[in-house]
């Protein structure tokens, strides 16, 4: 027997007989960033609500308004849709994620106006507002983007605002920024994906 001609197959069935290399975990695309932090707002309900209020859930996190004229409530309704998908898929997730809408305008968002808004997109979606200050440094903290414009002809103004979904996790540490304009089917891909 050759011993150069088993040695290839030896090494080659040994190596077979080695556990597999434990597979890389994938780094969520916003580890590490400066996003989120403390908030002191207001529920739809008149609650006080703060970042430690949804301490052990995943939150997606949205700021607009409720008097936008289209973006908002286009986001928000793919945001309510994509929670209603993992409610029927995945029940025990949907229990650790929590959709939050936050108001860019306190001036007119309400907690009741909030409330009305909210409701039609989703029954567990929390709507925050607070203070112009409180709203300041909460918009801040998650690096949004908001100022009125122009006053319109009826008296009625427009506020603009960056447009980005956060998914956050239950520590309130930012994960992903989620594709609510690709539709429901890719936010909740993306929500699986890093939510654990």
């Amino acid at each position: 027997m050759n011993i150069f001609r088993v040695a290839p197959w030896l090494a080659l069935a040994l190596a077979a007989c080695q556990p597999a290399a434990p597979a890389r975990q994938e780094t969520p695309p916003l580890a590490g960033a400066r996003i989120g932090g403390p908030f002191s707002l207001i529920d739809q309900n008149g609650r006080p609500t703060t970042n430690d209020s949804l301490a052990g859930k995943y939150r997606i996190m949205y700021f607009g308004y409720t008097f936008c004229p289209d973006v908002c409530p286009t986001d928000v309704a793919v945001i309510g849709n994509a929670v209603k998908l993992i409610d029927k898929n995945d029940p025990a997730l949907a229990a650790r994620l929590v959709p939050v809408f936050v108001t860019v305008d306190p001036a007119r968002d309400t907690p009741a106006v909030l409330k009305q808004f909210v409701s039609a997109f989703h029954p567990r979606m929390i709507g925050l507002t607070g203070s112009a200050d409180a709203i300041a440094q909460a918009a801040k903290g998650y690096a949004i983007f908001y100022g009125r414009g122009d006053p319109s002809p009826g008296g009625g103004y427009l506020v603009n605002h960056s447009r980005q979904t956060y998914l956050m996790d239950p520590a309130g540490k930012p994960l992903a920024l989620l594709p609510q304009e690709q539709g429901p089917q890719a936010v909740v891909a993306e929500i699986e994906r890093w939510a654990k």
